[in-house]
């Protein structure tokens, strides 16, 4: 059989609606990771929907808990045909965010796969049950076109707490390396670029999430009787937080700016266009770093946003001084971003800038990855993913947003390819969360069509990865 005949196979299986049979079940599973109640829906989308359809191709499964969200089990399915093949290790999620029932609109539940035009709404459907259901169907149009084989050796790793910053998956990696041992991590989560144009990424920024307080006082204190005379937590916070980003959304913290863009990494970004599409919000185009592309400014840039500000009782405000403000703040970065020591340096900026009063406290953080975008896996990939769609895919050196690609980069050191199946109108972590229909099937036969040539190409492929010397892009 050849390349193209898999991919007809593989269009026939989902035309004849068993992709969404199986979607739709996936679907009507309540994961809610957010919700300790749910860990018998969570186990079970494991044991149910995706342990039988590996171990019909030869898996063997091992079941691991989770130390740190006893609620949020692990799989891993290994199948191994011959130690001289490579091996790929795949990736996937299978809780979803709160299901937030009562806010979609009217026909529409986020427990029950509804079809209008090209959308499948449900919750999951675009984040991530649908994009790793695209690539078990892939893994299975090849095991069926092969007689039984895949070509190449096949690590599955499955967890249900990706929506709460993925507890025990780091300490995961670093206690079973030897079980999840491979030559190359692909994988889908996040969106393409637009609707249309086939996307492939190679990391994704890192995310740090921190916290700025001010504390004067043990109580409110009328403003009219002290008026003038009390220092105000939340102006002093105000304009502490303007210290650290100006009114354009420009980052003031000169250690915590992105490093220069790169040449590669500024000829990548050149034809890439973001925004513009149905369903996206409309940009600023005086927001953010001067001198920058608005796809240098999403990918190639370090951005600090505020999610949250509270002082005093917003619901029912009193004609008082608050003794307390906060602010909840992140930050987005690229590779080469000393976030580590974010910390000292927020504090060292504000207290040169006359804000010694505000503490800053460090809530959690994930580092930047980007695998080097002249490394032969990522021509090979976009040229497979070329032929299958005809179109011409995006490469994004790293995705806007962040993903637990550290520990598969830098804890278990594989190169990581992220093709999604899935745009950014999705309604991801939103209400009328759907796939595109169009896009399932698109990714379908990219995704046969590449674990085709894995098994028809791997090892003179990992060779290439492996002779390729050129230090990381930054």
């Amino acid at each position: 059989m050849t390349a193209e005949q898999v991919s007809e196979q593989a269009a026939a299986w989902f035309d004849r609606g068993e992709f969404r049979e199986v979607l739709a079940r996936r679907v009507a599973m309540a994961t809610e990771s957010q919700r300790s109640d749910r860990q018998a829906q969570l186990r079970a989308y494991l044991h149910q929907e995706i342990a039988p359809s590996l171990v019909e191709m030869g898996f063997t499964l091992h079941w691991l808990e989770n130390a740190e969200a006893a609620h949020c089990p692990f799989l891993v399915a290994r199948r191994r045909e011959n130690d001289a093949l490579p091996t790929m290790l795949c990736y996937g999620h299978g809780d979803v965010v709160f299901g937030d029932d009562e806010n979609w609109r009217s026909g529409l539940t986020p427990w029950q796969l509804s079809e209008e035009g090209d959308r499948w709404y449900g919750r999951g459907s675009a984040d991530n049950k649908g994009q790793h259901s695209v690539n078990i169907a892939a893994l299975q149009q090849i095991f069926q076109a092969r007689g039984g084989h895949l070509g190449f050796n096949c690590t599955l790793l499955f967890e249900m707490g990706e929506e709460i910053s993925s507890p025990g998956l780091a300490a995961l990696c670093q206690q079973h390396g030897e079980l999840l041992q491979a030559d190359l991590f692909i994988a889908s989560d996040g969106p393409r670029v637009n609707a249309e144009r086939p996307t492939l990424f190679l990391g994704s920024r890192g995310c740090v999430n921190f916290q700025l307080s001010i504390n004067a006082r043990d109580n409110a204190c009328h403003s009219g009787n002290w008026g003038g005379l009390l220092s105000n937590p939340a102006t002093q916070l105000a304009n502490a937080i303007a210290s650290l980003v100006n009114q354009q959304g420009q980052l003031q913290v000169t250690a915590l700016k992105a490093p220069p863009v790169s040449a590669a990494v500024r000829d990548i970004l050149s034809g890439i266009i973001v925004a513009g599409n149905p369903g996206d919000p409309q940009t600023d185009i005086t927001w953010g770093e001067a001198g920058l592309s608005q796809s240098e400014r999403l990918y190639a840039a370090n951005t600090l946003e505020v999610l949250s500000m509270v002082a005093g009782n917003p619901q029912r405000p009193m004609n008082a001084i608050p003794p307390t403000a906060t602010a909840v703040c992140q930050l987005r970065f690229v590779v080469g971003t000393d976030w580590q020591n974010l910390v000292s340096h927020l504090q060292a900026h504000l207290v040169a800038h006359g804000f010694p009063q505000v503490e800053v406290t460090f809530l959690r953080g994930s580092p930047a990855t980007r695998l080097d975008p002249t490394d032969p896996l990522v021509d090979w990939t976009l040229a497979i993913m070329a032929e299958s769609s005809g179109k011409k895919p995006a490469l994004l050196p790293n995705l806007g947003g962040s993903l637990p690609n550290d520990v598969f980069a830098d804890i278990l050191g594989l190169p990581t390819l992220w093709i999604p199946h899935s745009y950014p109108a999705c309604g991801q972590h939103g209400v009328n969360e759907h796939m595109l229909k169009s896009i399932a099937r698109e990714g379908l036969l990219i995704m046969t069509r590449l674990l085709w040539q894995l098994g028809e190409q791997g090892n003179a492929i990992i060779a290439r990865h492996r002779a390729h010397r050129t230090p990381e892009a930054k």
